[in-house]
């Protein structure tokens, strides 16, 4: 199980944190690749995540003279520029696994995987990215999310409010549903948090370790995304036992069942009704909060996702 064979040397870089603090959670060390002063890619163990005592920070610097048993990469940047100007020759050649955390952005069913290689493994987080991206030769792999919250963080849903969390939702526009939250935010009272909420007139940035208690005490929470991964927060609202209303669209349509956990479609009208009968009868709420909750634990436990990774990489190592 989770502690057979070798512990490994797993060198990757800091691209989502909430993802990788997960992801740490299997029984490895984990070398994450720093720059002067943190930028975006090689933030190392910064924010306020709880990181354990198998995540080490390494300089990009000294990355050729250390030796590993993986290569984790995560972003396109990496692989492209890091594995050719930051390995070592010998480290190019070492197993190697490449984690895809988004669908295709720019052809939604043709585009081709710039990772195009057989020798490496292509891990998506959803089935859907799977399905949709064209990996060529590349082998490829799902892993579904696994989280935890905080203990005793359960929902009460007493704000006859919904939450809505999404980071950068202004900038990201369109694809993220900013402009469906802006319509429904009319209609049904919604509360946005996230990095630069205040754009749109919301709340902020909520910490970490502090969102799923903030977010229990509203009604529902809302998924305005059309094109995306299946988001953490969405799994971590379930978690808690939060109702979800969110568009059917992406890897969510196989995850929220209406009238047993929440309730999904793609007429932004029929959400409304949805949320504002949510609004009216909090034991409803309650009822699909506890299914939704159900469902996380059954789907998005984080043990079965550390012992997928576990798996992972003692084969690719082997």
């Amino acid at each position: 199980m989770l502690h057979s064979l070798r512990r490994l040397r797993v060198l990757t870089w800091h691209v989502h944190g909430n993802y990788l603090y997960y992801l740490t959670q299997t029984p490895h060390d984990f070398y994450l690749v720093t720059k002067p002063g943190n930028p975006p890619g090689y933030a190392g163990k910064t924010g306020v995540l709880p990181w354990g005592d198998n995540v080490h920070e390494i300089a990009v610097d000294d990355v050729p003279d250390q030796e590993f048993d993986v290569i984790l990469y995560q972003h396109k940047d990496h692989w492209e520029h890091d594995r050719k100007h930051v390995l070592s020759a010998a480290q190019r050649r070492l197993p190697r696994v490449y984690i895809e955390h988004d669908p295709p952005q720019d052809n939604p069913f043709q585009q081709w995987h710039w990772v195009d290689d057989p020798d490496t493994l292509l891990v998506h987080v959803t089935h859907f990215n799977q399905l949709m991206w064209d990996c060529g030769v590349t082998p490829t792999r799902v892993i579904e999310h696994g989280v935890f919250v905080p203990a005793g963080v359960r929902y009460s849903g007493e704000l006859e409010r919904g939450i809505v969390v999404v980071n950068h939702l202004a900038q990201r526009g369109r694809r993220l549903g900013a402009d469906v939250f802006s319509e429904i935010r009319t209609r049904v009272p919604l509360d946005l948090v996230g990095m630069e909420a205040e754009r749109l007139g919301g709340i902020g940035e909520i910490g970490n370790l502090d969102l799923a208690a903030f977010s229990a005490r509203y009604r529902f929470f809302f998924n305005p995304i059309r094109w995306t991964s299946l988001g953490l927060a969405v799994v971590e609202a379930m978690t808690i036992g939060m109702p979800i209303v969110g568009l059917a669209t992406t890897e969510l349509a196989t995850v929220i069942r209406n009238g047993e956990n929440g309730f999904i479609h793609t007429d932004v009208n029929v959400l409304v009704e949805a949320m504002r009968a949510l609004l009216r009868d909090p034991g409803e709420a309650r009822r699909l909060g506890e299914g939704a909750r159900r469902t996380a634990l059954e789907r998005f436990h984080i043990d079965r996702f550390a012992q997928d990774w576990h798996d992972t990489l003692q084969h690719v190592a082997a």
